[in-house]
């Protein structure tokens, strides 16, 4: 399954995801986009919102941006 996420990093409100009405998601980040501390966070709090291992859950597209195309892989 393949989602579009808005990434807030830096945020403080904490980690939080926000499932939108048209089906993507906004994730507010408490740390900040350097040496891609972010996105290891992002796949962690995706992880634990899906309840998943963090090794389903890829970012396929948008690593250095904002808006990124997440792949999450549900089990069989």
């Amino acid at each position: 399954m393949r989602i579009t996420v808005r990434a807030k990093p830096g945020s403080k409100k904490g980690n939080l995801v926000i499932e939108n009405a048209d089906g993507s998601y906004e994730v507010h980040i408490k740390e900040r986009p350097v040496d891609g501390k972010a996105n290891a966070a992002l796949i962690k709090i995706l992880a634990e919102h899906f309840d998943l291992p963090q090794r389903q859950i890829k970012i396929i597209t948008g690593s250095g941006s904002r808006q990124k195309i997440v792949e999450i892989e549900k089990p069989a």
